[in-house]
């Protein structure tokens, strides 16, 4: 029997409805979005455009904002590459994150120091959010892009957008979130008009690895200036080249739709499992990382007394699947970075697990886990 699957920040699985229509698009109705000349090809564009629509529904925002991508590290590539030129030309080479960024924001942003820009990486509090103060402090005339992410994908923790969009209200600089973990989750924030480009992945919300989106907001009649990082076929208004997954996309416009229709139920499912792993783990003494109040329902990070991270792995590994950290950067050894920053010591970040949930899990006994992790001391 396969262990009970907890690392949903990592990926999620398919929602049945959204496999449905994969399945549908990708055997029955395979036609190319870019063919005009026969009814697969019409059939196929409908599809696209209705999962733009759906999309776009999430943040409120319109249909042709959304380009559609490979997922959120293509997305904050293009957001923040493709703001260069425009940073150039304005003489604007300036920019603020934070430094609990995955690292498909922080390695941009050092790819663009690389090329002379000035980057403010602001430190977070051991409650593992950035203040919002920071982000006034650090701004410049100067200031291009504010990128800072949604939800931290190791800690779970929410960002103070809203407040950051006030900060901005009065300042050109071009707001940027990466939403992996947050779309069709924390929804209300996404729909403040004043973030200007928000990344998305659909494997995080319950349709497929491979397919994401970026969306680009208008300013009344302007889009940010953002340029291509690849060329050829002119597709997704000439920022994504390339022929469009129409099974892809589809399952995300259907993901994105059941986002929204079931958010009170999921939420409610999730909050449900938290407060039963919070009451079972409690027995452990743990140490629970970050501000809990501002956590996403169905993501804990944690620490036991006397255990590290791999040995309670390989421990619960017929039981459970639980994660130490991103899964982009799972192969390495390393301490978490953003653990560090949020003041720990290398063993403090080497001890701690992240156990994330959803509505599509099975129940969890959680005292067979909690008389597991005794036994290990």
């Amino acid at each position: 029997m396969s262990p009970t699957y907890l690392d949903c920040n990592a990926t999620t699985p398919l929602e049945p409805e959204v496999k449905d229509l994969l399945l549908h698009f990708l055997v029955e109705e395979f036609g190319n979005e870019g063919s005009r000349t026969h009814e697969y090809g019409a059939r196929a564009k409908q599809a696209v455009q209705k999962a733009r629509d759906q999309v776009a529904a999430v943040v409120a925002a319109k249909r042709d904002e959304v380009i559609f991508t490979s997922g959120a590290t293509e997305s904050n590539n293009i957001a923040i590459l493709g703001l260069r030129s425009a940073g150039r030309e304005q003489e604007k080479r300036h920019v603020i994150t934070t430094a609990i960024e995955h690292k498909a924001v922080l390695e941009p942003c050092a790819a663009l120091e690389q090329e002379g820009f000035e980057v403010t990486r602001l430190p977070v509090t051991s409650g593992g959010f950035v203040e919002p103060e920071a982000v006034q402090t650090a701004l410049q005339p100067d200031t291009l892009l504010v990128s800072i992410m949604q939800a931290n994908n190791e800690t779970g923790i929410r960002q103070p957008l809203d407040r950051v969009a006030e900060i901005l209200a009065d300042h050109p600089a071009y707001f940027h979130t990466d939403a992996a973990q947050g779309f069709g989750k924390d929804i209300e924030t996404l729909r403040n008009p004043r973030i200007d480009l928000i990344s998305i992945s659909g494997h995080k919300i319950y349709a497929t690895k491979g397919i994401g989106a970026l969306i680009v907001r208008r300013r009344g009649y302007e889009r940010p200036p953002l340029k291509p990082l690849a060329f050829g076929g002119g597709q997704e208004r000439g920022l994504r080249p390339g022929t469009l997954p129409v099974a892809l996309i589809a399952a995300l416009g259907e993901a994105a739709e059941i986002a929204v229709r079931d958010h009170a139920k999921r939420r409610q499912i999730n909050l449900r499992i938290r407060e039963r792993a919070m009451t079972a783990l409690a027995k452990l003494n743990p140490r629970f990382t970050g501000d809990l109040s501002r956590s996403l329902d169905h993501v804990i990070n944690v620490a036991f007394p006397g255990l590290d991270s791999e040995a309670l792995m390989l421990a619960l590994k017929d039981l459970v699947a639980i994660s130490n950290g991103s899964a982009c950067t799972s192969s390495s050894y390393s301490p978490s970075h953003v653990l560090k920053a949020m003041g720990m010591s290398d063993d403090e970040a080497n001890a701690c697990v992240r156990i994330s949930w959803c509505h599509l899990m099975p129940e969890v006994d959680w005292d067979v886990i909690v008389n597991r992790i005794s036994g290990l001391r």
